[in-house]
């Protein structure tokens, strides 16, 4: 209801302006109507808003000022001076293509000056085509003008949209710009505008995060658009409306606080901040993009004819008379369009009648010649052709700038164009408008002296950034209690209360942030029974802004919420409980063979001894002449020997021993070989304390599936399911850490997974009798969670690369990561130890012990001489 009065306010306030401008325009302007050459000009009915006031009346002002200008100058057209009519229009394309048939219909029209708006642009111009004279805009800018093929007899002394676009992206490159938001109106000027705006940013990989349109019609954005803005992922905002408008969308903005500080404003056109409250500090900062005059940017202009302009204006209406250098230069384009209309007819009916003269043969042909039709469509302006073809070849310098066309594509002038960019700033007087930046021939943006300081929103000297900046706002963090990630511990605060306090990795992390992106963190810890998957539903629900933590990017995750960049790599690991030193077997190389096998195995090297013995004893001379007792020694010493691959030295000589020794051999192969593979099982086994090595031994059964337990509703069980057991829930389920510490302790569960980083830390600080086994699997990240398209989620990728790159995420990891609090306890060596292997030492020293008291034995008569000797 309130904007609806003050739209009622603005109307009326605008009526009595347009009441007192029309006295003063049509109580004295001259308006003879003696000649049948007359120019149309056609203009924006004033009364639509104070904004086009201004742009109306000088328009208006400087296409009489041109016609009179002619007469002054003696330009004449078939010796009768041109003329001029003029209508107001209210931007309906019909209405004005009914007043303008109006008015052909009655006179001899030979040219159009208009009309200003694009909507009607594209009407009249149609018209004229079919009618044969030319229209030249001074205002219309849409790039669909531009094209000669369609609109041939249109012509525009303003440059088009799309270098206005060029411009855009310049100024967009000048400032580190790359996204923006694009209002426009819903008309030919909006929509053209809308289209090469974005195309031409586009094509210079430069974004439009999003279009609002503002309906011309109803006065209202066609969606909630600072709701809108709020959510954008850019700043910029670029306004593509017309001048009259723009009032209603600022206030708008300004009632839901949606433009300074944290907005830049990019307007189509300057405003008159009359119906503004002139302390509202947040309207600083707004830019202008603009086309201007050659003088407006001292550019090269014919000031002669300008000053003769200004001297016709302020003869007849002086009361309208700005000071010069405020005079619009939407004006200037009108002078030069009623000029360049002025000029072309001159040289045309100079051209037909100089050719007429060097005809003999016909007589003086008239070069306004009108098919004498009162339907203004039937009408025809006989030498439209040449009259084209003389406007194509014209040049020369207006007061707007130089003059020319080109004859083959476009309608639009071919030298220039300027722009320039004005900058709403504070003084003591209010706000105002000032030109800091200008756009010509270089086709790049300069500055404009001595006014080239650009203040921004919040009245700042820095070029702000074309995105959202979370400097100064609060952050709502939620972080999961996790060792060493989020600790809670008990703290004596400056008042001596005991008070909880959140220490780890995260908070210092999050500390860091705080103190680079200026945010102010508030911090939230989770519910103890929360799950991760949980945290990230509530992410993606809104229930959280964003959760730091140990939280694993999957591809699930990522299809809901949005992460940051990494702020730790890490990986899986399988952590199951230390084991106490296997007690190792003294006579361990007695274990690769049973018992039973042993005597097996004694029991045939004596049977084969015996044999030996009665086969050989007769034709082998080692057995000969020796004692039955001694030859069975000998067949018993045989026998091992070559059972255990030793051999002896001396042979068989009978058929039998031979193939006696043959079976001797190949039981000794079979029982070597197998012997060394079972001990050096039983060795392996006896320096291994775990009962699996790593992820290979879980995935092929090693261990009972119920065996194992996973935490539910985490990336680990995510894992389990896809990589272990196809989709199936055989494990044991366990549903938080303390849960699966437990578990392990307790003997329930035998292994279970837990990601490095955090099973290092528990390993070495809290659970000394648990252990971490086999190698990593499973790589992956850690990343903060945020929402989709998360506003700061740039800003803060930024700020953790510059984290990485300084090297205060490695200092955070050593302080965290590195602490080890635990004593150290042997683990299972490579080394091969005295123990395993001790039992064959044993039996070495016992034989070579019984080696020498055999030895001792069969010197018993020496040693018996030596002790008699000794003795007596």
């Amino acid at each position: 209801m309130l904007l609806f009065w003050n739209i009622q306010w603005h109307f009326l306030r605008i009526l009595c302006i347009q009441l007192h401008v029309t006295y003063y325009v049509r109580a004295i302007w001259p308006s003879p109507n003696t000649s049948n050459v007359k120019l149309l000009g056609i203009f924006e009915n004033a009364s639509s808003s104070s904004e086009s006031a201004e742009l109306y009346i000088h328009s208006q002002a400087m296409f009489k000022s041109a016609v009179i200008l002619s007469q002054e100058y003696n330009i004449t057209i078939e010796d009768k001076y041109i003329e001029w009519h003029s209508i107001e229009t209210v931007g309906h394309g019909i209405e004005t293509l009914r007043d303008t048939c109006k008015v052909l219909s009655i006179s001899n029209v030979a040219g159009i000056v208009g009309p200003g708006l694009s909507s009607e642009a594209h009407v009249i111009a149609s018209f004229a085509k079919t009618i044969g004279i030319p229209a030249i805009s001074y205002s219309a800018t849409d790039p669909d003008l531009s094209d000669r093929s369609d609109y041939p007899n249109f012509y525009r002394t303003i440059p088009s949209d799309k270098i206005a676009a060029k411009a855009i992206v310049k100024l967009f490159e000048k400032f580190h710009w790359k996204s923006c938001i694009l209002i426009y109106q819903n008309d030919a000027f909006g929509m053209g505008g809308n289209k090469i705006i974005t195309d031409e940013l586009n094509k210079n990989n430069l974004t439009v995060r999003g279009s609002i349109i503002f309906s011309i019609s109803t006065l209202h954005m066609q969606e909630d658009f600072h709701k809108y803005l709020l959510e954008s992922e850019s700043r910029i905002v670029i306004l593509w409306i017309q001048s009259n408008y723009i009032p209603l969308v600022l206030k708008e903005a300004l009632k839901y606080d949606v433009v300074g500080p944290e907005f830049i404003w990019i307007l189509s056109s300057s405003i008159s901040l009359d119906s503004f409250d002139r302390s509202y500090e947040n309207l600083i900062g707004l830019l202008t993009v603009e086309p201007v005059a050659g003088i407006s940017v001292n550019a090269s202009i014919n000031t002669t004819l300008l000053d003769a302009a200004y001297k016709v204006w302020q003869k007849y209406e002086s009361e309208t008379f700005p000071v010069s250098s405020k005079v619009h230069s939407y004006a200037l384009f009108a002078f030069d369009a009623t000029w360049l209309l002025v000029q072309s007819l001159q040289k045309l009916c100079s051209t037909i009648k100089t050719n007429s003269s060097s005809s003999s043969s016909s007589p003086s042909s008239s070069c306004l010649s009108f098919s004498e039709l009162s339907f203004c469509f039937d009408r025809r302006f006989s030498q439209s052709d040449l009259l084209l073809n003389t406007i194509n070849h014209m040049e020369f310098l207006g007061v707007s700038g130089p003059i020319k066309f080109d004859s083959n594509n476009l309608t639009d002038p071919v030298n220039g164009p300027y722009y320039y960019v004005q900058n709403l700033q504070f003084f003591t007087n209010g706000l105002h408008f000032v030109p800091v930046l200008k756009y010509g021939s270089s086709n790049d943006w300069t500055s404009i002296e001595p006014t080239n300081t650009i203040f921004w929103p919040g009245n700042s000297s820095k070029i702000p950034n074309d995105h959202p900046m979370i400097k100064g706002k609060t952050l709502h963090i939620t972080v999961f209690e996790s060792i060493p990630f989020t600790m809670i511990t008990d703290h004596i605060n400056e008042y001596g209360y005991n008070e909880q306090k959140i220490i780890g990795f995260i908070p210092d992390l999050i500390e860091l942030l705080e103190k680079r992106m200026g945010f102010h963190a508030c911090i939230h810890k989770a519910p103890s029974n929360q799950t991760y998957s949980r945290l990230i539903e509530g992410v993606a629900n809104g229930d959280y802004d964003t959760v730091f933590g140990d939280v694993r990017v999957t591809a699930a995750r990522k299809e809901s919420t949005a992460f940051s960049d990494a702020i730790f790599d890490n990986s899986l690991r399988i952590i199951t409980r230390r084991t106490p030193d296997i007690n190792m077997d003294f006579f361990l190389l007695l274990k690769p063979f049973s018992r039973k096998l042993w005597l097996l195995i004694f029991g045939a090297f004596i049977y084969a001894a015996v044999l030996f013995f009665l086969i050989e004893r007769q034709d082998n001379e080692a057995l000969q002449n020796r004692s039955v007792l001694s030859q069975f020694a000998l067949s018993v010493w045989y026998s091992f020997g070559n059972m255990a691959g030793y051999g002896v030295d001396f042979n068989v000589n009978t058929v039998a021993g031979r193939f006696l020794t043959a079976s001797l051999y190949m039981l000794s192969i079979v029982l070597l070989a197998t012997y060394t593979a079972d001990l050096a099982s039983d060795l392996t086994i006896a320096k291994s304390k775990y009962i699996i090595s790593g992820i290979d031994d879980i995935k092929n059964g090693k261990i009972p599936f119920h065996r194992i337990g996973i935490r539910i509703n985490t990336a680990v069980e995510d894992y389990y399911l896809t990589s272990i057991s196809r989709g199936v829930r055989n494990f044991y389920p366990l549903t938080s850490a303390q849960e699966l510490y437990d578990s392990l302790l307790a003997g329930f569960i035998d292994v279970s997974f837990i990601d490095a980083s955090t099973g290092e830390y528990v390993t070495n600080n809290i659970y000394c009798n648990l252990t971490l086994i086999g190698d990593e699997f499973d790589q992956g990240d850690y990343s903060i969670v945020t929402r989709k398209k998360w506003l700061y989620m740039n800003e803060l990728d930024v700020n953790i690369l510059s984290l990485q790159e300084s090297g205060e995420l490695d200092e955070l990891k050593r302080k965290w990561f590195q602490k080890k609090t635990c004593p150290d306890l042997s683990e299972a060596s490579s080394e091969l130890q005295i123990l395993p292997v001790g039992g064959v030492f044993v039996v070495f020293g016992f034989i070579t012990i019984l080696s020498f008291l055999l030895f001792i034995w069969s010197k018993r008569s020496t040693f018996k001489r030596y002790l008699f000797t000794l003795l007596f």
